[in-house]
């Protein structure tokens, strides 16, 4: 009988065995993917969302729909006519990525609102919809205006997040108060990220500071959805005032927090703790939070019809849990304020959920990807959000570990204590392994957007895991569940205690020499093509998918330029220059957020004291240092003395008066920067050369920059 032959249709020996094999390799390993191609279908339906996102000018309704409608025919043609499976393919993921693309500009038309221009003291009217996380300055409320003096009802935005000092009024009441409202921030600097564009799809259209008290007034009926949602978020404020009451002061922010999604109790220092340990996804509700809530629920109640075996004969346990399951997510997400990661979150459970009633695998990357078909649909903006694109990496991987993983066989008459053994060593290997691939798959995202590497992040997530799922969150959803009976109190003094561990591991971790690493951002191309290389890693099957790890270590890889000089804010009120690995900045009681933000974006760390490299008075910062350019600021409107301008202009290279006064003879040769540059530009950054980088050309004219750059 003569020898098989290869599965090259070749003779590996004699002549054949000197022809290349890699064609032949490429395509039996493209071959392979027969039953892959659909999970590319998300993919290039988010590659078309983040077209959209990057446009430097707005698309119009056609153009934007045109290549969607126009191109179904040719796509139903392509698959009929074209012989080539692979050209088929390419089409329909192309029809995608125009879906993705038109589904963006269809999402920013239907949450298109009135911006807020910037506003004097003005006396504000509306009702108070819900208690948001708070800011540095202060508490925040989201307010639903219905009259903001000096603006015309077509003016008024349909809601505008407000700072206030004063002690917080619930939703759904209706309140009055005089505040300051300005359009909602552009980027702190050149390139980062912007507030105003998610704003934008939030549907915020301005913020601003109460100057005084809300005072409750009588406001008559509101709209029937405004009413329902102001219901619901009080039901939530109620839930959460009660859960702070019955926990321990040092646990309770959390527990809120973890329950309804209110972070108005977290301590600062707790927050910057979970940060610097690796654990600050616990705050924010996500994929693990619906993960615990559905899965315990699923959890019981198929126990529960196991129990009993009248029930476990006559009903389908696994369908009728996962019922249940559906259920508890969706309770979840209305008692956490529907925020968008929970939405995320909870729409990927559901496909899971449903998959069970389907008989298909609840856990599969088909089921991830129809998650993430939906869910781009219904928020397209969210390719670009960090929560994202974290979760659903993250998510992806740990399901490609998962099919790769080899499990043991399950030995016959094994003893019990081996049994336990085995299977503890199986489960420490795997949550090992999970928390490795998961930190992978998020670190490159964590770099970029956050500039933060927690050193100690798996060995503190490793330790939490069980704490979180088996202790912590089941408590806390029991005590939700039986809070309104007077019920809830045993269990969340458990929960206390577990957040009081996992909050002193927190603290204890975080305070550890180099537990954090400050990362410069890469610069932006190297995002997308770390994500892509991550999702090729994950969805490509065989040997193949190790051709994306190059471009999944791209944000690590990518060489970082040199960073600016100096740096200035929207305003031309705050600055800040670079000495070193420090960032010196010139106001250090006032506007730190945008020099803090910098600052990481760069890889730089904030000095303590500016002493040396700057001479301040109440009003102005005169450049004391040698390095080129120098840079000082005279921030007030109020008109400066002649003999300090001289003063000034003598010190600078680059000059920044927000006053309005002429320059003196002594400026000539200083470049100088006056309060309509910034309206116009926006934030700044001073080059080595001097040149000055604008951050408002880098956004483009789309709808939520315009009134940034005055348009």
């Amino acid at each position: 009988m003569s020898a098989a032959p290869d599965n090259l249709g070749l003779n590996a020996r004699g002549w054949a065995g000197s022809i290349p094999r890699w064609p032949w390799a490429v395509r039996n390993g493209i071959a392979a993917q027969a039953d892959r191609w659909v999970l590319w279908a998300p993919v290039s339906m988010g590659c078309g969302a983040a077209v959209y996102l990057g446009l430097k000018d707005e698309p119009g309704l056609f153009w934007s729909l045109a290549p969607l409608v126009l191109g179904i025919g040719p796509v139903a043609l392509a698959r009929r006519l074209i012989p080539s499976r692979l050209a088929s393919i390419l089409t329909l993921l192309l029809a995608f990525a125009a879906f993705g693309f038109a589904c963006g500009k269809l999402r920013s038309e239907s949450v298109a609102a009135p911006i807020a221009p910037a506003t004097g003291a003005v006396q504000i009217t509306g009702w108070v919809v819900d208690v948001a996380s708070p800011g540095e300055s202060g508490e925040r409320l989201i307010i639903a205006p219905t009259r903001i003096g000096g603006l015309s009802p077509e003016q008024i935005p349909a809601r505008i997040r407000v700072t206030t000092r004063d002690e917080l009024v619930g939703p759904g009441a209706a309140v009055r108060f005089t505040g300051l409202i300005n359009p909602p921030p552009p980027p702190a600097s050149p390139g980062g990220y912007d507030f105003a564009r998610n704003a934008w799809f939030d549907g915020i259209g301005g913020v601003g500071v109460a100057l005084t008290p809300p005072q409750i007034i009588s406001l008559g009926k509101p709209p029937w959805l405004l009413d329902l949602r102001m219901r619901v978020n009080a039901m939530r404020w109620s839930l959460a005032t009660r859960i702070a009451a019955d926990m321990t002061p040092q646990a309770r922010g959390l527990g809120v927090a973890m329950i309804t999604g209110h972070e108005a109790f977290i301590e600062p220092d707790t927050e910057q703790a979970l940060r610097d340990a690796g654990l600050a996804h616990i705050i924010s509700i996500s994929g693990v939070h619906m993960a615990i809530v559905g899965g315990f629920s699923f959890l019981l109640v198929r126990l529960f019809i196991a129990a009993i075996p009248w029930l476990a004969l006559r009903v389908p346990g696994k369908k009728v849990a996962a019922c249940f399951g559906l259920v508890a997510v969706g309770t979840y997400l209305v008692v956490s304020g529907a925020p968008a990661p929970a939405v995320r979150a909870a729409i990927t459970a559901a496909v899971a959920f449903l998959a069970i009633l389907a008989d298909r695998q609840a856990i599969s990357l088909r089921s991830l990807a129809i998650a993430a078909l939906v869910v781009l649909t219904l928020q397209p903006e969210a390719v670009g959000e960090a929560g994202f694109q974290m979760s659903f990496s993250a998510t992806a991987a740990l399901v490609a570990l998962f099919e790769v993983w080899r499990r043991a066989p399950r030995e016959i008459n094994t003893p019990w204590p081996i049994r336990l053994i085995q299977g503890a060593l199986t489960w420490l290997g795997l949550s090992l392994a999970a928390s490795f691939v998961a930190g992978l798959a998020t670190g490159p995202f964590s770099i970029q957007h956050f500039n933060r590497v927690a050193v100690f992040g798996l060995p503190a997530n490793l330790v939490v895991e069980p704490l979180a799922s088996f202790i912590m969150m089941p408590s806390l959803a029991l005590g939700a569940v039986l809070e309104p009976l007077g019920l809830g109190k045993p269990f969340l003094d458990v929960a206390s205690a577990s957040i009081e561990v996992l909050q002193g591991g927190a603290a204890w971790t975080a305070k550890q020499p180099r537990a954090v690493m400050l990362i410069a951002s890469a610069p932006q191309i190297a995002l997308p093509i770390a994500f892509l290389g991550i999702l090729w890693l994950c969805l490509w099957k065989g040997r193949g998918r190790w051709l994306g790890l190059p471009a999944a270590l791209a944000i690590s890889l990518w060489p970082r330029p040199e960073a600016p000089v100096a740096w200035i804010d929207t305003e031309g009120a705050q600055a800040a220059v670079r000495m070193g690995r420090e960032a010196v900045v010139m106001r250090l009681e006032d506007r730190l957020f945008g020099a803090e933000f910098w600052s990481k974006h760069r890889g730089l760390t904030v000095a303590a004291d500016n002493a040396g490299a700057f001479d301040c008075t109440g009003s102005s910062c005169r450049a004391a240092y040698a390095g080129h350019p120098r840079l000082s600021l005279w921030w007030t409107k109020r008109l400066p003395a002649a003999e300090t301008l001289d003063t000034l202009c003598h010190s600078s290279d680059i000059l920044i008066i927000r006053a309005a006064v002429e320059a003196p003879a002594s400026c000539q040769g200083v470049r100088i920067l006056r309060a309509e540059d910034f309206a116009r530009g926006g934030s700044a950054e001073v080059m080595a050369d001097g040149r000055l980088v604008w951050a408002q050309p880098l956004r483009g004219r789309r709808p939520w920059t315009l009134s940034d750059s005055g348009g």
